[in-house]
Formats: C-alpha cells, structure tokens, sequence
C-alpha cells in the first residue's frame, strides 16, 4: 500500500454534503478511481474517505455484522418485486416504536400512503419509512433489529 496522501477534493464534500440536505438523505457515497467518499448525517455531519480500498473489504464488516436472522431473511429480499419500498439508507430496521409496543405494520394490514411502516436507525437518528402508495402489506422483508442497506426491499404493498 502507498504511503502518499491523496488531495482530498473539498469542493466535490461540499457538493455531496449539499445533495444529502437538498434529497434528505441520511447518507450518500461515491467511487471513483479507487477513491471512496462517504457523506453521512445525523446529530452532525460526518466524513469518511478511504484510499483504493477494494469493495469486498469494505463490504465485510457489514456482513460480519449481520445475524443468522438476517443471513435466513436474504433470499426472500432478493426475491422482491421492484415495487417493494425499499430502505432509504443504510441502518437498522425497527418494527415498532420501542421493544414493548406492537408492530407498525403487519402482513394483511391496509395502509395508507404517508403511513409509517417502519423505522431506519441511523448514527443515532431514528428515520421513518412511509408508504409510497396506499394498499394492503403483502410482505415484509426485514426483521426487527435487522441491519440493511441503502435500496434493500424493506416491505411489499399492493
């Protein structure tokens, strides 16, 4: 690995910091070159950038992150039509408000759209997930507590 430092491009930061706030995304990463950037907010805005780090070694952690319920939950994520809503960024999915109340949403349920269906933790900030559309929930993909990842099918609404 090289020990030369790489200029960091302060204007393309401030660039992706301003796309975060205009989208409200929690989170926005690039690559390019072999150079990652990663915006992410929460309390406050934090940066990250590595160096020709390959992707597989980056993705990793995260994988090593994950339970057995989540390993289980995979095959039915990827099975889902592109019309599931899927996770706005990456995090932690919470069914319900807190441990002792009852799920936001279950199979069967009707809702409406701009209903909450979920919650995202990310770096602390806990972010709902609406419903794009009203309709009934046909499936739900994720499990309590489980982590996942930006555009991961999260529910299934028709």
């Amino acid at each position: 690995m090289s020990t030369s430092k790489t200029k960091l491009d302060t204007g393309l930061i401030r660039e992706l910091a301003a796309i975060l706030r205009e989208a409200d995304l929690g989170e926005i990463e690039i690559e390019n070159d072999g150079t990652k950037i990663r915006v992410s907010r929460g309390g406050q805005q934090v940066v990250h950038a590595s160096y020709a780090a390959p992707a597989p070694a980056a993705a990793a952690p995260a994988a090593a992150l994950a339970a057995p319920s989540a390993v289980s939950a995979a095959p039915a994520a990827a099975a889902a039509p592109d019309n599931a809503v899927k996770s706005p960024m990456v995090g932690t999915v919470y069914l319900s408000p807190d441990p002792q109340s009852k799920a936001y949403i279950n199979v069967g349920d009707k809702v409406k759209k701009g209903d909450t269906l979920m919650l995202v933790e990310a770096m602390k900030t806990f972010n709902p997930v609406e419903a794009d559309r009203a309709g009934t929930v046909k499936a739900i993909y994720v499990q309590n507590a489980q982590p996942v990842e930006y555009g991961e099918p999260l529910v299934l609404i028709e």
